[in-house]
């Protein structure tokens, strides 16, 4: 008798047990990675992802900019302090996306994951699912999408075709890079003009590009966009060079007609040493690698830039030669900004082909524990314009420069 309810005691607690294991797992819900963030998207209540603090007095949160500052090496969970209204932005086909999403798990594993701020993705076509679906699994902010609209991606009436054509069939016997594309031109126009008065950038003050495969090497221990507003910075590079002559021809001219009709836009403390090795008679085709840059999109926005732009875009040269917006942007920051308000990231390590950013100086590259090999660092390079940007501004050159030339 006694065994027999020891045996019923035994039957019962089986079943408790059992029924609250099974209380506990369908009441329990398991919080995976939010496909659907952003405008791709499902109401906010479904979002799972933990959202930084968006507001906060900058000085209860000094900015670490130094291995010696405090915390500098906090790179574990969400960053404290303020947000900056800013965004990505990055200018994508669909067929890019394998490699639009290795950069973004670059951007996100190097410095994003912390700070969880937007990304803006435009394209000339609607993107599809895949596209949406990829990047927004990636992106721990919100992931926004545009479509361009036709006459920002086409050619003006202004522009005489068949001239334009003839260019293109020159350019491509003489083999010049892009020479004969006409969706490059499109590109370049559309970045030089109009990529900051798309309606999806106008929620926002500062950006920063980022193209399809490129990789950065280096951890970003603090909030590049926040240095940028709190040192008012308004435009910055990783890489500068110069650009081929062949594809610029009159763009120095266009320029030289700007400034005599606009003197009022020109900077009094200017970048024009940069630009010029003869005081602005000629262009020594330097510019800044604009497939990586950080800036303000109100200057951008600015009437002193769209006059710029919109005397440029006139002269067609964006179609009769190869304008790019690299040189574009170049001028006008070079032009219109005082030398104060453009910045060379040093710290952020970056490759985008052919050329590498490797951040000089053992010492820096072990505390932002860097991968990158520092013999591809271009900056030394002679076709690099970083030397001349350095000069100009009376900033020393980091200790080892000389041995990176070659």
């Amino acid at each position: 008798m006694a065994s027999t309810n020891a045996r019923y005691v035994r039957y019962l607690l089986i079943a408790f047990f059992t029924i609250l294991v099974f209380y506990f797992v369908s009441n329990s819900k398991y919080e995976g990675v939010d496909l659907n963030k952003g405008t791709f998207t499902s109401p906010e209540s479904t979002k799972t992802t933990p959202k930084p603090p968006a507001t906060g007095d900058a000085k209860d949160f000094p900015l670490p900019l130094t291995p010696n500052d405090p915390g500098f090496n906090d790179l574990v969970g969400i960053a404290p302090g303020p947000r900056m209204n800013a965004t990505f932005v990055t200018l994508a086909r669909n067929s890019d996306v394998w490699d639009i999403a290795r950069s973004i798990r670059q951007v996100e594993d190097r410095f994003n994951r912390r700070y969880n701020y937007d990304w803006v993705f435009l394209n000339d076509k609607p993107f599809d699912n895949t596209f949406k679906k990829v990047t927004t699994s990636l992106v721990s902010g919100k992931t926004h999408y545009g479509e361009i609209a036709p006459e920002h991606w086409s050619f003006p009436d202004w522009i005489d075709q068949d001239k334009a054509k003839k260019v293109r069939e020159d350019m491509a016997e003489r083999k010049i890079i892009y020479g004969d594309s006409v969706s490059y031109r499109h590109m370049c126009r559309f970045e030089s003009g109009f990529f900051f008065r798309q309606p999806l950038m106008m929620n926002y003050e500062y950006y920063w590009r980022v193209e399809p495969s490129i990789e950065l090497y280096c951890d970003i221990h603090y909030d590049p966009f926040r240095f940028m507003v709190e040192q008012g910075k308004k435009y910055s590079f990783v890489i500068s060079l110069y650009e081929y002559p062949a594809t610029i021809a009159t763009l120095w001219e266009s320029t030289k007609k700007f400034i005599k009709n606009h003197p009022e836009h020109i900077a009094p403390d200017n970048s024009m040493r940069f630009l010029s090795d003869d005081g602005g008679e000629t262009y020594n085709n330097c510019h800044f690698w604009s497939n990586f840059e950080i800036g303000s999109l109100e200057w951008l926005r600015s009437k002193q830039y769209l006059d710029f732009f919109e005397s440029l875009d006139k002269d067609g040269g964006f179609f009769y030669e190869r304008w790019g917006d690299a040189p574009v942007h170049s001028i006008a920051a070079g032009l219109m900004l005082n030398r104060s308000e453009i910045h060379f990231f040093n710290d952020i390590a970056y490759w985008h082909v052919p050329f590498t950013h490797c951040p000089t100086g053992e010492k820096t590259r072990l505390d932002l524990r860097c991968h990158c090999d520092p013999k591809e660092n271009f900056d030394w390079k002679g076709y690099s314009c970083t030397s001349r940007f350095f000069e100009m501004n009376g900033m020393d050159k980091p200790e080892g420069w000389e041995n990176q030339q070659d």
